[in-house]
């Protein structure tokens, strides 16, 4: 809080921002937005109250949505703003965009879970979609340092909690939706509805076009919401019929090659990305661009031109081993990425990996079975314990692992000694998948205790030792 700020009065989680009026209006708040019903300390109100506005709404957060578009004279309505949403593939598919943009020819734009990028300096991201007013100067800012266009990642978390209410999508991409967030949201039926929310609400419209969409044919729900979704859209598949199809895929470990057979005609893309999954948020980013009316010259000059993702299929340096980090912390995300590395290695493949402790319990058992089912090895550690204890959350992972599976699989809590134990049971032939945590540079314990700890940086600490023993 500064002099002149206003102060958004926000219930938590774990605390509620009505506690922090006092300070507030200490460190010099002009308005106070408070929520109707919550209970308001009476000193210093009366006396601040003669100077400051005090602003009752039904929702605070909903509130914030509004006042920010309006402070930051609606950004979004200046630029050509691509949002993108789904499971998994947000960050990538956005990345993409981004790098078809400049490709292009036009200044873009970037926010997202790994970073915000503006005017070509990026900067670390808080959250995949910040908070109304955070987003709203970042829009902002896009707009001031010259951009035209954007791309960013629409989380079910901002959709439900009114982060991105007031943003004008130009077009809109879906990628697929499978169980994540349940300790979020109620059911699938209410993270669907979340997601849905970017394809049917009138306030994500732009006003002065019609909204181009990109919709993923080969998902069930991305099915359902092409039905329902405002404004022209272009489905996407690999499998089902669809408006853009890949052909003729080559998947190897140099990168990726299909024919997009789109609207238009068919077009050979070629970039160094891995895995089917990436020619899905591939064929997102090009349907995406083909309904903005960007040239599929572009579109494919952005594709191949693009730097592989920060934590996504991400081969750590080395001669000794092959070893990949990637984010995979579903159980959609850790099947693609298996199935990926398997087309990458005639050996073994060797997976350490966890869940994050406070958050979805269902999903580790079932994880733990993808794991013992589709890797040679798996060696099953912490992820971000929080106030659980790790060895708890190892316990529900190692029950979904098959019988037979379980004398191939490994326990170790502590992450960093799990990843130099898979590392060193790998030959020259096998691959060691790192999942989970991804471009994560931290560690979180009870508490809210973090810790520095990057997966990159221990897997290479681990390799330059196999390296020197080589050398010996």
């Amino acid at each position: 809080m500064k002099p002149g700020d206003a102060f958004f009065c926000v219930p938590g989680a774990n605390t509620d921002g009505h506690l922090y009026i006092p300070q507030a209006v200490e460190q010099g708040a002009t308005a106070l937005i408070a929520q109707d019903g919550r209970e308001l300390p009476a000193p210093p109100l009366p006396e601040w109250l003669r100077n400051g506005a005090l602003i009752t709404v039904p929702d605070t957060m909903a509130a914030m949505a509004p006042m920010a578009v309006e402070f930051f004279d609606d950004p979004s309505t200046r630029l050509t703003l691509a949002g993108v949403t789904g499971t998994n593939g947000k960050t990538t598919t956005a990345q993409m965009l981004d790098a078809i943009f400049h490709a292009a020819g036009h200044e873009s734009g970037l926010i997202g879970t790994i970073e915000y990028r503006i005017g070509g300096r990026p900067r670390k991201a808080k959250h995949t979609t910040p908070f109304a007013v955070d987003l709203q100067g970042l829009l902002a800012e896009c707009v001031d340092s010259g951009a035209t266009h954007a791309a960013m990642e629409v989380s079910s978390h901002a959709l439900s909690l009114h982060r991105a209410d007031g943003c004008r999508f130009a077009a809109a991409v879906f990628t697929n939706l499978t169980p994540e967030h349940l300790d979020f949201h109620a059911d699938m039926k209410g993270y669907l509805a979340a997601k849905q929310r970017l394809f049917t609400d009138a306030q994500y419209m732009p006003g002065n076009r019609e909204r181009a969409n990109a919709i993923n044919a080969d998902d069930e729900a991305g099915r359902e919401i092409a039905r329902a979704a405002s404004g022209s859209t272009l489905t996407y598949a690999v499998e089902a019929q669809a408006d853009c199809r890949a052909e003729e895929i080559e998947l190897g470990s140099a990168g990726t090659r299909f024919v997009a057979a789109l609207p238009a005609g068919r077009a050979p893309i070629e970039m160094r990305l891995l895995g089917m999954f990436n020619v899905y948020n591939a064929l997102g980013a090009l349907a995406a661009a083909v309904g903005l009316g960007i040239p599929v010259e572009a579109a494919q000059e952005g594709l191949s031109q693009m730097d592989p993702v920060r934590g996504r299929l991400e081969r750590v340096p080395s001669s000794a081993r092959t070893v990949l980090v990637d984010y995979a912390h579903s159980p959609d995300g850790l099947t693609q990425a298996l199935k990926a590395v398997r087309e990458l290695t005639s050996g073994r493949v060797i997976v350490v990996f966890g869940c994050g402790g406070n958050r979805d319990r269902t999903k580790r058992p079932v994880m733990g079975e993808i794991a013992g089912r589709l890797a040679d090895r798996c060696v099953v550690t912490s992820d971000n314990p929080r106030d659980e204890k790790p060895e708890a959350i190892i316990e529900e992972i190692v029950r979904g692992i098959p019988a037979d599976a379980l004398p191939r699989c490994a326990v170790e809590p502590d992450r960093a000694a799990a990843i130099r134990k898979a590392i060193e049971s790998a030959t020259e032939d096998d691959l060691v998948l790192i999942a989970g945590k991804g471009h994560e540079d931290y560690q979180i314990f009870a508490g809210g205790r973090t810790i520095h700890f990057d997966d990159r940086e221990v897997a290479e600490a681990a390799l330059r030792e196999i390296e020197g023993k080589h050398a010996a």
